[in-house]
């Protein structure tokens, strides 16, 4: 993977491996100066598909596969399974089987409680500091906190050191060095909160997080979905809250439809915005007085 040393992991792979897991980019860095040949790989499996199509990776990966033999085994796993996915996936099976786990349409977690208010962008950091407030008198409270710009994530992170919260950020201008032991730090709950970007989020894998917190909403329900499923995994329950802002009207229909689907209270303020825009913030999660309600 980009970020850490070609040195030593061509080295690595000279030396001969029977598994080799790569993102795309690297993996084509060490096929172009022949570190890396795959004429005698049998086995390709491309995980989350859909994530990385929508990185823009459709080249590498078509270029990768073109230089495997064709008598391999493919193995496709992917959230979603729009046409792009179904394109690549035509291309490059034969006679595959096709398994669906739950249902095509991507959909929240039923086992997230999802919170949604409706806030002017000026209030949102008051609003975010009462209920982070709230939530670190917990016992467990290993929260995820995504915002939209690098700089927000340094930003916010110094305003919660500074108060004494344990607190982190990892967005893409730090260092593999860097994000690795941010990531370290997380996981252990030594630093029981981590502030992200999308783009630095992806393929963060922890099975224990309580709580996700969009601070700022992502730009679409497909990224909004992804996100609060950071929580609730392995059977497991876990609560997602969202500010959510006037100027973006546009996606409120969407991320309704989200919320209904799995059955969750959706705010008069949002029903509002989606109907025709309105711009009176809701002044709290819908449902939760002083943040606490049960699942409709």
């Amino acid at each position: 993977y980009g970020g850490a040393s070609k040195v030593t992991q061509g080295n690595i792979l000279q030396r001969g491996v029977d598994i080799c897991i790569a993102t795309p980019g690297r993996c084509l860095d060490f096929l172009e100066t022949k570190v890396l040949n795959l004429n005698k790989c049998t086995f390709l499996v491309l995980d989350e598909a859909d994530r990385m199509l929508d990185m823009g990776f459709e080249p590498q990966i078509r270029s990768i596969i073109g230089q495997l033999r064709n008598d391999r085994q493919t193995l496709m796993f992917s959230a979603t399974w729009p046409n792009e996915v179904r394109e690549l996936a035509n291309d490059f099976h034969k006679d595959p089987v096709h398994l669906t786990v739950g249902s095509l349409e991507l959909a929240a977690n039923h086992n997230i409680e999802q919170y949604v208010e409706v806030v002017d962008e000026r209030e949102k950091e008051e609003r975010f500091m009462e209920l982070l407030g709230k939530i670190i008198k917990e016992d467990e409270y290993k929260t995820l906190i995504f915002v939209a710009t690098k700089r927000k994530a340094d930003d916010l992170t110094r305003n919660l050191r500074r108060d004494g919260v344990k607190a982190l950020c990892i967005h893409g201008d730090k260092s593999q060095t860097e994000r690795e032991w941010v990531l370290s730090e997380f996981k252990s709950n030594r630093m029981p909160i981590l502030i992200a970007t999308d783009v630095a989020a992806r393929g963060l894998d922890v099975d224990d997080i309580k709580y996700v917190i969009n601070y700022d909403y992502p730009n679409n329900s497909k990224d909004y979905i992804h996100r609060i499923g950071r929580t609730g995994r392995r059977n497991k329950t876990g609560v997602s809250y969202t500010f959510f802002t006037p100027e973006e009207s546009d996606k409120a229909k969407d991320l309704i439809e989200v919320l209904e689907e799995a059955k969750q209270s959706v705010p008069d303020s949002l029903r509002s915005l989606a109907e025709n825009g309105n711009r009176k913030g809701g002044g709290q999660f819908s449902g939760r007085p002083e943040y606490r309600a049960q699942r409709v």
